[in-house]
């Protein structure tokens, strides 16, 4: 039986990432009774308010703002691009709050997580870090534990992760989801 609904929201688009592998890795490491549906960001496209005004928001963000505001719990699973948020994860939170009616339903009082893994040092610090802002703006209710994955390439085998990444994700998530109840 169901009795928490979580998404997890892969901020790249490469189809192999880091960040979309540790989203997965959340979704297969999920406790009994928690469904984790894992999402990525494709079809949504660039922010435009010509285009919003001409053919309405796209059927993508629809579809996703419609998964976030069934969910119990919202995770933002991070790359780090310059030391802050993806573009297309930023484009994203832009068009889930359009028409701007929509942010508090989306977003208001949302519990929300943030996570990320780099090849880096610094498992993503500066990009949850100003992710921060965003989400405050947005009104959600913010996990304060982060997870922050770092040398990600030697974290990931080819059959998944490492005994210590998965003991990592899965302290992580209980966490998450005791603050989400």
């Amino acid at each position: 039986m169901i009795t928490m609904r979580l998404i997890a929201v892969s901020g790249s688009l490469r189809k192999r990432s880091f960040n979309t592998r540790l989203a997965e890795l959340m979704s297969e490491l999920a406790p009994e009774g928690v469904e984790l549906d894992m999402q990525t960001l494709h079809g949504i496209p660039l922010y435009d308010g010509d285009l919003e005004e001409k053919e309405g928001v796209p059927a993508a963000v629809k579809g996703l703002r419609t998964q976030i505001q069934e969910a119990d719990g919202l995770i933002l699973v991070t790359p780090e691009y310059n030391a802050g948020i993806p573009g297309v994860l930023k484009n994203a939170l832009d068009w889930l709050t359009r028409p701007g009616e929509e942010m508090k339903p989306t977003f208001g009082g949302r519990k929300t997580a943030i996570a990320g893994a780099t090849p880096g040092a610094w498992g993503t610090a500066f990009a949850q870090a100003g992710a921060l802002i965003n989400l405050r703006q947005l009104g959600c209710e913010l996990y304060p534990g982060y997870l922050r994955v770092s040398r990600a390439a030697d974290r990931f085998t080819a059959s998944g992760a490492d005994e210590k990444l998965r003991e990592q994700v899965t302290k992580w998530l209980q966490g998450f989801i005791e603050f989400t109840q």
